[in-house]
């Protein structure tokens, strides 16, 4: 039944071709979509990669439409980036809307802290959250926007600045929702997105939302989607590391602080009252400070370990004792304790207050957890960014989580990327994700591209090793001689923020094309530059390797500088790698491996983004060729020609020129 509806709505002649003025007849993208239908028909899950070129938005967007109104069961679509997620809402769902025989709806979720809260704007008027004449111009302009929008999606504010400060006082997040007992219960913007979103047969999301949803669902919180009968993860291959996140636990000295703000607007007027919050308020600032400010391994941004002794260590007779930084734990969460007990007398009265209390108690509930380290299966550590430090906990290994809470609960889940095999194989991403063998299948769509005409591999001849101090300075040189061949043109995407800097630098100063840096601007206002300026060179790290598109000849060459091994003294890898070795696998080939092989096929596919881009990919890391493991990145990249010399480079322009180079197999 399914492949004459794919065929109906694909095929020559059909839905799409008579509705779309750039139609292309592809393979691939009728391919996934049977795969698709029959995943959907079969109650089974499907893992399918998926290239640039595919279409399989549509392919996936199509069975899912059929699905959800055939058996009258919700479809969730869950997305990596934003982007994604408008592309999906703006542009195809509307065109199905407008094509397709049948009727279907479909509703957007983001996150709470996307919108704006009525409730908070409303009481901001009479608190003092604004700093000079722009804010308060800034503020005025969103309490206007706020009584006339229909969604209150802070997108919609393009006028305004990207960073307003004020924003975090007056959106919806979770953590202050006083939620039904809210005087804005019923035209809040949050129960709008709900009451829609159960209306709907699609529902477009985020992957962060659809796992907060899928941590709290079937506990005292209740849920934040719908209940829904499959799901599709476009770009799943972040899926790992977003659901390790939210089954975790983490605190940070931002929420400390917010815990401390709220206090102080809380409409108690009891004057005693008032005063003796102020005095607890006050101390817990104080041990908060003393609290972060003991995190002397946290001088610069980075991740860390938490050691199990740097809490509490045990004695010579064997006893528990606290160290500074256990004593200030203690100290901050006695504060806090004052702190719930005093405002916890005004909850029933008080919505406000019966928010407040639940953030203090969670707040020690979490930070607890990780302090104790109580929990062997979690990794714990510190992350500082900037003026933040957060503590976090996740577990190490969440496949059997997924198992339990998504995968055997759910009749059909699909999963798609462009970077979803190692070596042909699917089995490193089904082990981590926890998919059954016998419930799953595997897919890689025909690419609509000839990679073989289009781009072409260039490993340059003789480079040491990249952890020598010597291969930074001659990576730069062999840049500058490819930058020449293409020139610029180009993207050299680092492993690292060290390696990015060190290599513009080395190379900026020795070619004449326009040179950009990641950090010097927006990400947004970067590509922005790159794709307006000739020749230009971006120098960039992992943020571009994934979600950029830069289409035609202004993106002719990615350089890559080392093959995209997750650092191993990161905690959260080096957990990963303790745990596969305790449970007698090889870290090195079971994890480490794939993982980067996944990563570079992600840079890579900047490159080639449409059947009339040409350019080629340089690899400057000599270990595709001295390690045995370098076949696996090969055989794992699209099928095309490898060179060593940088006239055959030049080739590639020319494509009628294809001769000379050697073909992965």
């Amino acid at each position: 039944m399914h492949d004459n509806l794919i065929e109906k709505v694909f095929g020559n002649g059909g839905l799409i071709s008579k509705h779309h003025d750039n139609y292309e007849y592809r393979q691939g993208q009728i391919d996934m979509a049977n795969r698709v239908a029959k995943a959907f028909e079969d109650k089974k899950h499907l893992i399918v990669e998926a290239g640039t070129g595919t279409g399989k938005t549509l392919a996936y967007l199509i069975p899912a439409i059929a699905a959800a109104l055939g058996r009258n069961k919700r479809v969730i679509i869950s997305t990596g980036t934003k982007n994604l997620q408008e592309q999906l809402m703006e542009k195809d769902i509307p065109f199905l809307q407008k094509i397709l025989p049948r009727k279907f709806s479909a509703a957007y979720m983001k996150g709470r802290s996307n919108y704006a809260c009525l409730y908070r704007i409303n009481k901001a008027e009479h608190q003092p959250i604004l700093e000079g004449l722009d804010e308060m111009d800034h503020f005025d302009e969103v309490r206007r926007w706020s009584m006339e929008t229909a969604t209150g999606d802070r997108k919609e504010l393009t006028t305004l600045p990207e960073n307003l400060s004020f924003w975090s006082r007056i959106n919806a997040k979770s953590e202050t929702c006083i939620g039904q007992k809210c005087p804005d219960f019923e035209p809040c913007f949050i129960t709008r997105m709900r009451n829609n979103a159960e209306a709907a047969d699609i529902v477009i999301v985020n992957h962060h939302l659809f796992f907060a949803d899928l941590n709290v669902r079937g506990n005292q919180f209740g849920k934040v989607l719908p209940d829904y009968g499959a799901v599709i993860f476009d770009e799943a291959h972040l899926i790992e590391d977003i659901a390790a996140d939210y089954f975790g636990f983490q605190v940070s000295n931002f929420q400390m602080d917010e815990i401390v703000r709220d206090s102080d607007t809380l409409p108690i007027t009891d004057p005693l009252v008032t005063r003796d919050l102020t005095k607890i308020a006050a101390r817990i600032m104080g041990f908060s400070d003393q609290f972060w400010t003991r995190f002397t391994l946290a001088r610069a941004d980075g991740r860390f370990p938490l050691l199990p002794d740097i809490f509490s260590y045990r004695t010579t007779r064997g006893e528990q004792e606290p160290t500074q930084l256990g004593e200030a734990h203690f100290a901050l969460d006695g504060a806090l304790s004052q702190l719930e007990s005093a405002i916890e007398a005004f909850s029933e009265e008080m919505p406000e207050a019966d928010s407040l209390v639940r953030r203090i108690r969670q707040a020690r509930v979490d930070l607890d957890f990780i302090v104790t380290q109580a929990e062997k299966n979690y990794v714990y550590w510190l992350e500082r960014r900037g003026k933040g430090m957060f503590l976090r906990a996740s577990p190490v290994d969440v496949s059997e989580l997924l198992r339990e809470k998504l995968f055997d609960k759910v009749e059909t889940c699909v999963l798609t990327s462009a970077t979803l095999s190692s070596s042909g194989s699917f089995n490193f991403v089904r082990e981590r994700l926890g998919l059954d063998t016998g419930k799953t299948s595997g897919f890689v769509a025909p690419s609509a591209f000839d990679y073989e005409k289009q781009a072409v591999i260039y490993l340059p001849k003789a480079m040491p090793d990249p952890r020598t101090p010597e291969f930074t300075q001659l990576a730069a040189g062999e840049i500058v001689k490819i930058l020449t061949v293409t020139r610029g043109r180009a993207f050299v995407l680092a492993t690292s923020n060290s390696s990015m800097n060190a290599l513009y630098e080395l190379v900026s100063s020795r070619v004449n094309y326009p040179c950009f840096v990641q950090g010097s601007m927006s990400k947004a206002g970067l590509l922005e530059r790159f794709r307006e300026t000739p020749n230009a060179v971006l120098f960039a790290t992992a943020s571009f390797w994934q979600g950029i598109d830069v289409q035609g000849e202004q993106l002719s060459c990615v350089i890559i500088d080392k093959l995209p091994f997750a650092v191993p003294t990161d905690p959260v890898v080096a957990a990963r790698s303790r745990f596969i070795e305790d449970n007698g696998g090889k870290s090195f080939f079971d994890y480490s491996v794939p993982q980067a092989v996944i990563s570079l096929k992600q840079g890579i596919g900047r490159l080639i983004r449409s059947r009339t881009d040409r350019g080629v990919i340089a690899i400057l890391d000599p270990r595709l060729r001295t390690k045995s493991y370098g076949r696996d990145f090969l055989t794992s990249l699209p099928r095309m020609r490898i060179t060593s010399d940088l006239a055959e480079v030049a080739k590639v322009f020319d494509p009628e020129t294809t001769k000379g180079a050697k073909v992965i197999y």
